[in-house]
């Protein structure tokens, strides 16, 4: 299996769910198939059907998150020196062109991307467009909106 980039606050987050999973969903889920079982006939009990459908995804899961922290690996990038470029990890200040718009974003693994915290994916367009490029540059993105241009203001490692 490949490695999967993740920051420290994504396998941290990861990790947090894995534990939830475990010590807490896992437990809820078995009581509920026992209080289902207690009712008596299993072939018509849909309480009983529906907690080894929860039991089913549960342990599915826990299965993913074990295998992606397995195979991750841990970038942080308060500790990056890449001379500027912009690489998984960094915070991107970019001005839209000609518009004038300011966003800013961090590059981060695909399972921890959220677009409203200005998370994006590594696999992102937008992102694929600005890696390796460095303040002053300008990158080119094909969304579905059509080509975009932006110019890279500041990149920082946070």
């Amino acid at each position: 299996m490949a490695t999967i980039p993740l920051t420290r606050r994504g396998a941290d987050k990861l990790r947090e769910e894995l534990h939830r999973l475990k010590s807490v969903e896992r437990h809820a889920v078995i009581q509920a198939i026992s209080e289902a079982r207690a009712q008596g006939d299993l072939s018509e009990n849909a309480e009983y059907d529906a907690a080894k459908d929860k039991q089913g995804f549960i342990e599915g899961r826990i299965l993913e998150l074990e295998a992606k922290l397995a195979a991750a690996q841990i970038i942080d990038p308060g500790t990056l020196d890449a001379g500027g470029r912009v690489v998984f990890g960094a915070t991107v200040d970019l001005e839209e062109e000609p518009a004038g718009t300011a966003v800013t974003y961090q590059i981060v693994g695909d399972d921890e991307a959220d677009l409203k915290l200005g998370l994006i994916s590594v696999s992102s367009p937008i992102a694929r467009a600005l890696i390796g490029k460095s303040e002053g540059d300008l990158a080119e993105v094909r969304a579905p909106g059509g080509l975009k241009t932006y110019e890279i203001v500041g990149v920082r490692y946070v």
